[in-house]
């Protein structure tokens, strides 16, 4: 096993997060594909072509390439780009077909997942599938999004052929079981990581000093503005505090159809709620200047609906910030409920005010829970992740792969 066609259709590793359809997708991608060259499997990542400027293929990391593949209008939002699968499968199956050889198709998204099933049966290569998120899991959470059915059978084809399912947490496994019927022997748990020469402890007053802060109790939510996040529930949150001199800032964009309407309403509820002095909208911050905003705060919130893990609260949790977050996919297994921050089970956002008031109010608390947040963390590495892929890999070669024909 030399090297993966890392499939990312509808976001490139290249893109900032926070912008667009960019999320912790991008991280994983750019840091797996990283590790992985590190531990002696190359990849060579495709994406859908966004511009006309970008080169056709950009070189990142240590010998690593991302390939634009045309498919489609640049302008297509990712609820239209369904349709131009069959030109992005076309596109990436004549690269592989011309370039050198490449031993596996590791799929990130149910839109790479399409494509990547055909190539497996064109090219007989095997398929390793990342989800991130399930259409069933977000509908069970009140998500029916556009193209939701088409999406659910997609994905149902792709988990019944695909020859390993990377599963971030058991969570994750038991949602592919349970609302997909998916085959467990080939459920392999892989959590993605964290970069610890980055995302480590530090003073705080300084990071307020370099973002030019003042000295005030402070709540940070990282993540796109969409309903799905619970931005509504963070901005509530403050409400209810009893502190009434604590700040919230959010850093993130609109995202998604509904981003727009989101932004525009999040934008109302602080000025009907009098929050507009204690509410700070920040633009996306490149990946490794978020460690600033994370070491400045007191507490990270993360109130989303559905989560199949949240790379922002590890690595918030890698900076010694406590998360309160809701109690969904993988949180759970970042967050130690009362060790190292507090996971919610309802939309109350009463509840989440209580418990952050836990941390803000208790200084010694708040250093608890920031010591075991920081050795909580220390169980997810971006090495162990490439680790575990790479034996997968190996342990390809060996078997048949599934057909569902």
């Amino acid at each position: 096993m030399r090297k993966l066609a890392v499939l990312s259709m509808h976001t490139s590793p290249l893109a900032q997060p926070g912008i667009g359809d960019g999320g912790g997708m991008n991280v994983y991608v750019r840091e797996v594909s990283s590790a992985l060259e590190e531990a002696g499997i190359s990849s060579t990542v495709f994406t859908r072509r966004v511009d006309k400027e970008t080169p056709k293929v950009m070189p990142f990391g240590n010998g690593l390439k991302v390939v634009q593949i045309d498919a489609g209008d640049f302008s297509l939002r990712k609820e239209e780009l369904f349709s131009v699968v069959e030109d992005f499968t076309n596109g990436v199956e004549e690269f592989l077909i011309t370039e050198d050889q490449h031993d596996a198709l590791l799929a990130n998204y149910w839109l790479s997942g399409s494509a990547a099933h055909q190539l497996k049966h064109n090219l007989n290569m095997p398929l390793i599938t990342s989800f991130h998120t399930l259409a069933r899991v977000k509908a069970a959470s009140g998500d029916k999004s556009f193209g939701y059915e088409e999406r659910i059978k997609v994905e149902s084809e792709v988990i019944g052929c695909s020859d390993v399912i990377l599963s971030n947490s058991s969570f994750e496994t038991d949602q592919l079981v349970s609302h997909y019927g998916a085959d467990p022997s080939r459920i392999e748990i892989v959590p993605p990581g964290v970069d610890h020469s980055i995302f480590n402890p530090a003073c705080k007053s300084e990071a307020r000093r370099l973002l030019n802060l003042s000295e005030q109790k402070t709540l940070l939510f990282v993540g796109r503005i969409q309903p799905l996040k619970g931005v509504d529930l963070a901005i509530s949150t403050l409400a209810e505090l009893e502190d009434k001199d604590a700040r919230l800032i959010l850093i993130g964009s609109s995202s998604g159809m509904e981003g727009p309407s989101e932004q525009r309403r999040i934008t109302k509820m602080v000025k009907e709620l009098g929050l507009t002095n204690r509410v700070l909208f920040v633009e996306p911050q490149p990946h490794e200047k978020l460690v600033n905003w994370y070491r400045a705060a007191d507490v990270l919130l993360m109130p989303s609906r559905s989560e199949s893990f949240g790379l922002v609260a590890l690595e918030a949790a890698a900076c010694g910030l406590p998360v309160v977050a809701s109690e969904v996919g993988g949180l759970q297994t970042i967050v130690e409920n009362g060790l190292s921050g507090y996971l919610i089970n309802d939309r109350d956002p009463w509840s989440y005010a209580a418990h952050v008031s836990k941390i803000i109010d208790d200084s010694g608390k708040a250093e608890e829970m920031s010591e075991e947040a920081v050795e909580r963390s220390k169980l997810f590495t971006w090495s162990v992740t490439a680790a575990r892929i790479r034996r997968i890999c190996l342990d390809l070669q060996s078997r048949s792969l599934v057909d569902c024909a």
